[in-house]
């Protein structure tokens, strides 16, 4: 126990005021002649010097506590500016300097806080993806430059009425809102047709729901990707193209020379060579006219056993499961096409023909044609790049078969999955939707294709 602490204080007057009594006790006792006048005289003597001693020791304490108690209040309301100045050597002395200690620390991390704020403020005020927040009622509660300009001129949205500002938005962009998905369209735009991304997102904000929108363009992006892609194609025909020029080159000029000499037999070789060749070029640049003017699907009711059956004969896989009783909705030509590419990829994927297995089952929503092998699978880089046009692991491949399923089934509504199996192969999915929701998405179709 130190003796400066506020309990060495405390035993220190404790025991003087034990000392005082017992010596006024015996004083006053020997002088009166009786225990009573004693014990009278030390309360007469030591009452009020004992109240005015033991207020003066309490009070720097209780100030000090009622500091406290004020500087707690002040922090639950955010204001960290309090500080207390002590210079007691005491526990309440070591309360009061971290209670300070306290304060300084608030004070830094709020003015970290704030200064990141700023940044982050300063950040989306002039990032070029318009961002818009909605609160319950429909009203603007935060938007960015970029908001402003595409919605209001440049004005200030804040407290505005959000559907009465899409209500006067170009149409293509109330339509985009309207779905309440992430969706793509397309508005005249500082003198230019411009390509937008919207996107849209439902999140709790002290308690309350709130939306967010996100309005990114694209055009800028689109050309530059465009280009690439065109660069690329451009790199792959003109690899093909000469890998089968230089050859057809080499052969004619040995032709020639078979031609003057008169060897007929060798002659024949050559002319042939060229000939498979030039049929290897032709097939390779109609592949690639075939995926550049893919025609629009035309559903219709397809009947699963006798499709299914059609398609075994092309390339034999086993049926696992019975086929849905209700018919599918898809172009049965492209649908068709797309299966059979899959059946061969199937067969050639290095596992046994046997294993190749094709199976059909319908959800709530949606149809899933399931291909699967026991091949080699793919690798995660192969995996996150086999749908894309022009990307092919094979030394012959053009890269165009499972980009033109993934195109067919985007066309129809779908989309393509592909996932490696456990023990070895891999499983391509083709996900169409049920006739309701396809009958639905062509309606609304129909008058963009006839405009």
């Amino acid at each position: 126990m130190r003796l400066v602490s506020l309990e060495g204080k405390l035993v220190a007057a404790l025991f003087a005021a034990v000392v005082a009594a017992a010596a006024i006790a015996g004083w006053a006792t020997v002088w009166f002649a009786s225990p009573w006048y004693g014990a009278a005289a030390t309360v007469l003597v030591l009452g009020l010097p004992a109240l005015v001693f033991a207020r003066q020791l309490a009070q720097p304490v209780a100030s000090l506590i009622r500091a406290l108690s004020g500087s707690v209040v002040a922090f639950r309301d955010g204001d960290f500016s309090f500080s207390i100045g002590t210079r007691r050597a005491d526990e309440v002395g070591e309360l009061v300097a971290a209670h300070n200690e306290l304060g300084r620390v608030l004070r830094e991390q709020r003015q970290h806080l704030f200064q990141r704020e700023l940044l982050l403020d300063t950040v989306v005020q002039n990032t070029p993806t318009a961002l818009v927040l909605v609160e319950p009622g429909g009203h603007v509660v935060y938007a960015n430059v970029s908001a402003r300009q595409l919605l209001n001129d440049g004005r200030t949205l804040s407290g505005e009425n959000f559907d009465e500002l899409v209500a006067s938005a170009p149409a293509p962009l109330a339509r985009a809102i309207a779905s309440g998905g992430d969706s793509l369209f397309s508005v005249p735009f500082e003198h230019e047709d411009e390509t937008f991304h919207l996107s849209q997102r439902e999140f709790k904000l002290q308690g309350r729901p709130h939306r967010l929108f996100q309005i990114k363009r694209l055009t800028r992006e689109l050309a530059r990707q465009e280009v690439m892609t065109w660069k690329k194609v451009i790199r792959v025909i003109s690899h093909e193209i000469n890998n089968s020029l230089g050859p057809i080159r080499s052969l004619s000029h040995s032709g020639r020379e078979l031609a003057r000499l008169g060897d007929a037999v060798r002659l024949g070789i050559v002319f042939d060579t060229i000939e498979e060749r030039t049929r290897h070029l032709e097939g390779f640049i109609s592949g690639y006219a075939r995926f550049a003017k893919l025609p629009l699907p035309r559903p219709e009711r397809i009947e699963w056993a006798p499709f299914l059956a059609a398609l075994a004969r092309h390339y034999p896989f086993h049926a696992s499961g019975a086929p849905p009783a209700q018919p599918g909705w898809f172009d049965r030509a492209q649908i068709e096409q797309v299966l059979i590419n899959l059946l061969k990829n199937a067969h050639e994927a290095g596992g046994s023909g046997d294993a190749v297995e094709l199976g059909v089952s319908q959800g709530a929503r949606e149809t899933r044609i399931e291909v699967v092998d026991r091949g080699s699978g793919m690798s995660e880089t192969v995996l996150a790049n086999a749908l894309l046009p022009f990307y092919s692991t094979k030394r012959a491949g053009s890269g165009l078969g499972l980009a033109l399923a993934r195109e067919i089934a985007e066309a129809h509504g779908g989309r393509v999955q592909l996932a490696n199996r456990a023990g070895g192969g891999l499983a391509v999915t083709l996900i169409l939707p049920l006739v309701e929701r396809a009958e639905a998405q062509g309606e609304g179709q129909k008058p963009k294709d006839k405009s």
